[in-house]
């Protein structure tokens, strides 16, 4: 039997096939959850302790962080410059060996 053929009409004088069983009743709505046993009388959540509140930073030295950080610009562009001036270097030396 090819695949085709469980799809296949029956032929026209083909006895019809039996009916299907009844199906089965609907099932009964959703009532909602069971209820719980109350609590015993008395019974209160945990509590937890409060915290002591938090405690005063130090001040910060602004003028210090500002030449913290100029000074970090100043290295970083410092390095990207001496990178890039390496790479051109060696970017000139392998275009004049292909060259000459």
């Amino acid at each position: 039997m090819s695949d085709d053929a469980f799809w296949q009409r029956p032929a026209q004088g083909a006895s019809q096939p039996p009916p299907s069983a009844p199906s089965s009743p609907a099932p009964a709505p959703y009532t909602g959850a069971p209820r719980s046993a109350p609590p015993p009388r008395g019974w209160r959540p945990p509590t937890v302790e409060r915290p002591a509140p938090p405690r005063k930073l130090p001040a910060q030295d602004v003028e210090r962080i500002e030449r913290e950080e100029q000074a970090a610009t100043i290295l970083t562009k410092g390095m990207g410059i001496f990178a890039g001036a390496v790479i051109l270097v060696l970017l000139l030396i392998f275009c004049g060996r292909l060259l000459f």
